[in-house]
């Protein structure tokens, strides 16, 4: 695994603290109605992405996800403006407006989205990882989806040709206890998410995720696994929502006694304190830090409030009603 320096701390903290700002500006915008439909925020699991980024190689890797989809297309490289513009619903957005904030993509980038389906990414992750071994492209996938998603069909049918053509990718399961509103706990007779991959022979384990070391170490493994050819890997990667599972959720489901316990463990903290405990940075260094931090999440609202819609022409150049369709040159 790449070294985790002094360095690589500083670089998270920036980046988490830049996805929870990004997000907290997303929320703000939302109640002005400014982003319409749904919204799933990311904030208290920035640590999941922040590992697994650490142990990817950008250059090959690839990522498909669920509808919490904002901020790893950031860290996969997507510029952020074109993010915030997209979930404005902007034509310059990374899908033209067109898909909103639960289908993020970037073919450049090998984000694969933002699924509205529940557990829907989890086969097309294995089949992203079939094509890499076909045309022998070196290549991961890391495939994620939410407890509630565990209880799909489709993972099953994924675990078991992912396991029998030893494709490479990482499944990961972001535990953050409760899916939609229900917890774990009233979904299974069982808690540990992680030991489904035991009924395929699946390499399994249960990872803190609310550090990032903790899973860029397990990452590492996994992924050095599925590039070497030797398949697949089930990681069940223990986390907290610090929002409700979308805005409109009212979390009846918990109290915020709880909520204020698990924020004792929030990820950005743990690295900064890490950071004051070993002296790698001053409090006006990160004063600095998190003022860039807040001008940047400025220029990204800026960008989505100065950019147009999209023409309504737009909507049927990408629909086609003739029988031949497949046959048309695309207009986007």
């Amino acid at each position: 695994m790449k070294k985790i320096t002094k360095k690589t701390y500083l670089d998270w903290y920036e980046d988490m603290f830049f996805w929870r700002k990004f997000e907290d500006k997303l929320a703000q915008v939302y109640i002005k109605q400014k982003v319409r439909g749904f919204l799933h925020l990311y904030n208290g699991q920035e640590a999941v992405l922040a590992g697994a980024l650490h142990a990817m190689d950008l250059e090959k890797d690839r990522m498909i996800t669920a509808y919490r989809n904002h901020v790893q297309p950031i860290g996969m490289g997507v510029d952020p403006k074109k993010v915030m513009a997209e979930l404005y619903g902007k034509k310059t957005g990374t899908s033209q407006g067109l898909g909103g904030s639960m289908h993020i993509f970037s073919k450049e980038h090998r984000f694969y989205g933002g699924h509205g389906i529940v557990g829907g990414q989890i086969p097309l992750g294995a089949g992203i990882a079939f094509a890499d071994k076909y045309f022998e492209r070196d290549a991961v996938t890391l495939t994620y989806m939410g407890d509630g998603a565990v209880r799909q069909g489709s993972l099953h049918e994924a675990f078991n040709l992912a396991m029998l053509w030893k494709l490479p990718v990482v499944f990961i399961c972001e535990n953050n206890g409760y899916a939609m509103g229900t917890s774990v706990a009233r979904t299974a007779n069982h808690t540990d998410i992680w030991k489904l991959g035991l009924g395929y022979e699946m390499p399994c384990k249960p990872v803190d995720g609310m550090k990032p070391e903790v899973v860029a170490k397990e990452m590492d493994e996994a992924i050095d696994r599925a590039r070497r050819g030797d398949g697949p890997t089930f990681l069940e990667i223990r986390t907290y929502r610090y929002r409700g599972h979308s805005m409109s959720d009212a979390q009846h489901y918990r109290t915020k006694e709880e909520v204020k316990k698990k924020q004792e463990e929030d990820p950005i903290s743990y690295v900064l304190h890490k950071i004051y405990e070993e002296k790698w940075a001053t409090e006006d260094e990160i004063k600095k830090v998190n003022k860039r931090v807040k001008d940047k999440v400025k220029e990204c609202e800026q960008f989505a409030e100065d950019s147009g819609y999209p023409d309504t022409n737009v909507m049927y150049d990408v629909v086609y009603e003739q029988e031949d369709y497949p046959f048309l040159p695309h207009k986007l």
